[in-house]
């Protein structure tokens, strides 16, 4: 087999494109995971919390999203929206949004799961001190719940960003943007396929060993505390 790598690496270009995408693979991942992480501890509360009208909302929100493909929220997101609703963003602003909404749901189930392991006992013990319920919540359940459900949270956030890949439908300059565009050119799909799967790798890989140490601060904290 005649391999070409140095058709990829001798080219400023085309390496100028495959970190452009590595960043903006990465923003958005962080980015939406951040937003769709807060937005996934209040749809979890409020089911948890049973909200009544709110609580069956988020519930069928959360079914939503899960039971709709990524690539369907995407197009939703970056065409029905605005025409729905008369209003144009960026591309990237699209993809950030609907990476959002499905992180939050994913999220949203995982946290909720946890809240429900807590053992009860806990929640009556604090309630019998007297303690509001908005604390009993934030300072008791949800932080033993962490501990539990921070493994499950780590492992979804990587395979959402190995997902993100097809925020290049809708033509943000992603890592699989640039490998697709370079791929066009040099026509070189082995080399080019194989070098997306080596920093897909990579930054998977710092974004597990990010989290692993973000659980070990959080959970040194928690017991300082």
């Amino acid at each position: 087999m005649d391999l070409r790598f140095f058709e990829i690496y001798r080219s400023s270009e085309y390496l100028g494109l495959l970190g452009q995408g590595v960043a903006t693979s990465a923003g958005l991942t962080i980015a939406g995971g951040v937003i769709g992480f807060t937005l996934g501890i209040l749809l979890a509360v409020t089911r948890f919390e049973r909200i009544k009208v709110l609580g069956l909302v988020a519930a069928g929100y959360v079914d939503f999203i899960r039971n709709t493909p990524l690539v369907v929220q995407m197009f939703f997101v970056a065409f029905g929206l605005p025409t729905l609703l008369c209003y144009q963003w960026p591309f990237w602003a699209h993809a950030l949004l609907a990476l959002s909404l499905n992180f939050s749901a994913y999220f949203s189930e995982i946290i909720w799961a946890g809240l429900k392991s807590v053992d009860p006992n806990q929640s009556e013990a604090a309630n019998a001190l007297g303690l509001p319920r908005y604390v009993v919540l934030w300072r008791v359940l949800l932080p033993q719940a962490m501990g539990k459900m921070f493994p499950s949270l780590s492992a979804q956030f990587i395979f959402l960003f190995l997902t993100t890949g097809i925020i290049s439908e809708i033509s943000v300059k992603d890592l699989t943007y640039a490998g697709v565009f370079i791929d066009s050119r040099t026509f070189r799909s082995f080399e080019v396929f194989l070098t997306l799967t080596v920093l897909y790798i990579l930054v998977s890989l710092l974004f597990k060993t990010a989290l692993a140490k973000l659980e070990q601060v959080s959970m040194h904290w928690k017991f300082v505390r």
